[in-house]
Protein backbone atom coordinates (compact mmCIF):
# COMPACT_ATOMS: atom_id res chain seq x y z
CA UNK A 1 0.00 0.00 0.00
CA UNK A 2 1.51 3.34 -1.02
CA UNK A 3 1.26 6.49 1.04
CA UNK A 4 -0.61 9.43 -0.51
CA UNK A 5 1.92 12.19 -1.32
CA UNK A 6 1.65 15.19 0.99
CA UNK A 7 3.30 18.51 1.75
CA UNK A 8 4.17 20.20 5.02
CA UNK A 9 3.00 23.81 4.94
CA UNK A 10 3.74 26.58 7.42
CA UNK A 11 0.70 28.83 7.92
CA UNK A 12 1.20 32.23 9.54
CA UNK A 13 -1.67 34.40 8.30
CA UNK A 14 -5.39 34.41 7.61
CA UNK A 15 -5.58 30.58 7.39
CA UNK A 16 -4.41 30.10 10.99
CA UNK A 17 -6.76 28.44 13.46
CA UNK A 18 -9.43 30.97 14.39
CA UNK A 19 -8.74 33.23 11.40
CA UNK A 20 -11.25 33.89 8.58
CA UNK A 21 -9.56 31.80 5.87
CA UNK A 22 -8.88 28.72 8.00
CA UNK A 23 -11.43 26.79 5.93
CA UNK A 24 -9.05 27.09 2.94
CA UNK A 25 -7.01 24.33 4.58
CA UNK A 26 -10.02 22.03 4.18
CA UNK A 27 -9.42 18.98 6.37
CA UNK A 28 -5.62 19.26 6.46
CA UNK A 29 -3.93 17.78 9.50
CA UNK A 30 -2.50 20.22 12.04
CA UNK A 31 0.92 18.87 12.97
CA UNK A 32 1.98 21.48 15.55
CA UNK A 33 2.49 25.12 16.37
CA UNK A 34 5.85 26.35 15.14
CA UNK A 35 8.00 29.41 14.48
CA UNK A 36 10.25 30.25 11.59
CA UNK A 37 13.96 30.61 12.07
CA UNK A 38 14.75 34.30 12.76
CA UNK A 39 15.24 35.01 9.05
CA UNK A 40 12.00 36.76 8.07
CA UNK A 41 10.03 40.01 8.35
CA UNK A 42 6.24 40.32 8.60
CA UNK A 43 4.22 43.16 7.05
CA UNK A 44 0.54 44.08 6.85
CA UNK A 45 -0.38 44.18 3.17
CA UNK A 46 -3.22 46.27 1.72
CA UNK A 47 -4.61 47.68 4.98
CA UNK A 48 -4.43 44.37 6.81
CA UNK A 49 -5.98 42.25 4.07
CA UNK A 50 -3.21 39.67 4.43
CA UNK A 51 0.31 39.30 5.76
CA UNK A 52 3.40 39.60 3.63
CA UNK A 53 6.49 37.74 4.75
CA UNK A 54 9.87 37.59 3.09
CA UNK A 55 13.32 36.31 3.93
CA UNK A 56 15.90 38.88 4.92
CA UNK A 57 19.65 38.81 5.45
CA UNK A 58 19.46 41.11 8.49
CA UNK A 59 17.04 42.00 11.31
CA UNK A 60 15.00 38.85 10.82
CA UNK A 61 12.55 37.57 13.42
CA UNK A 62 10.87 34.25 14.20
CA UNK A 63 7.29 34.34 12.94
CA UNK A 64 4.77 32.20 14.87
CA UNK A 65 2.41 29.93 13.00
CA UNK A 66 1.22 26.37 12.48
CA UNK A 67 2.52 23.46 10.41
CA UNK A 68 -0.05 21.41 8.50
CA UNK A 69 0.21 18.27 6.43
CA UNK A 70 -1.76 18.74 3.21
CA UNK A 71 -2.50 16.32 0.42
CA UNK A 72 -1.34 17.59 -2.96
CA UNK A 73 -4.97 18.38 -3.83
CA UNK A 74 -5.42 20.40 -0.60
CA UNK A 75 -2.14 22.19 -1.29
CA UNK A 76 -3.15 23.10 -4.85
CA UNK A 77 -6.48 24.42 -3.57
CA UNK A 78 -4.78 26.48 -0.84
CA UNK A 79 -2.38 28.04 -3.35
CA UNK A 80 -5.31 28.86 -5.65
CA UNK A 81 -6.99 30.84 -2.83
CA UNK A 82 -3.97 32.98 -1.99
CA UNK A 83 -4.00 36.72 -2.74
CA UNK A 84 -2.22 38.05 -5.84
CA UNK A 85 1.58 38.17 -5.82
CA UNK A 86 1.98 35.58 -3.06
CA UNK A 87 4.14 32.61 -4.01
CA UNK A 88 5.08 29.30 -2.39
CA UNK A 89 8.65 28.97 -1.17
CA UNK A 90 10.53 26.70 1.20
CA UNK A 91 11.26 28.33 4.55
CA UNK A 92 13.33 27.26 7.52
CA UNK A 93 11.64 26.65 10.84
CA UNK A 94 13.15 27.44 14.24
CA UNK A 95 14.08 23.77 14.75
CA UNK A 96 15.85 23.56 11.35
CA UNK A 97 13.06 21.72 9.55
CA UNK A 98 11.90 22.97 6.17
CA UNK A 99 8.28 23.61 5.16
CA UNK A 100 6.54 25.46 2.37
CA UNK A 101 5.06 28.89 3.11
CA UNK A 102 3.43 31.62 1.09
CA UNK A 103 5.80 34.56 0.77
CA UNK A 104 5.28 38.05 -0.62
CA UNK A 105 7.79 40.00 -2.72
CA UNK A 106 9.91 42.33 -0.61
CA UNK A 107 10.06 44.77 -3.54
CA UNK A 108 6.24 45.18 -3.49
CA UNK A 109 6.27 45.70 0.28
CA UNK A 110 8.89 48.43 -0.06
CA UNK A 111 7.24 49.99 -3.13
CA UNK A 112 3.89 50.26 -1.33
CA UNK A 113 5.39 51.06 2.08
CA UNK A 114 3.32 48.35 3.79
CA UNK A 115 3.78 48.58 7.58
CA UNK A 116 6.24 46.26 9.27
CA UNK A 117 4.38 44.41 12.02
CA UNK A 118 7.20 42.02 12.91
CA UNK A 119 7.39 43.38 16.48
CA UNK A 120 3.72 42.60 17.28
CA UNK A 121 4.07 38.82 17.65
CA UNK A 122 2.52 37.34 14.53
CA UNK A 123 -0.53 37.78 12.32
CA UNK A 124 -3.13 36.62 14.88
CA UNK A 125 -1.72 39.03 17.48
CA UNK A 126 -1.79 41.84 14.91
CA UNK A 127 -5.41 41.15 13.94
CA UNK A 128 -6.42 41.01 17.62
CA UNK A 129 -4.69 44.36 18.23
CA UNK A 130 -6.49 45.85 15.20
CA UNK A 131 -9.84 44.60 16.48
CA UNK A 132 -9.24 46.04 19.96
CA UNK A 133 -8.26 49.40 18.46
CA UNK A 134 -11.42 49.45 16.32
CA UNK A 135 -13.60 48.58 19.32
CA UNK A 136 -11.96 51.29 21.41
CA UNK A 137 -12.47 53.88 18.66
CA UNK A 138 -16.14 52.93 18.22
CA UNK A 139 -16.75 53.58 21.94
CA UNK A 140 -15.20 57.06 21.80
Amino acid sequence: MSKIPSKFVFICGSALTGQPDHQNLQSATLIREAKTAPLYRLHSVKDGWHPGIYETAENGISIPGEVYELTLEQYEYLVSTEPPDMYPEEITLENGEVATAMLYPKALIEENNYPDISHIGGWAAYKKQQQQTEQKQSKE
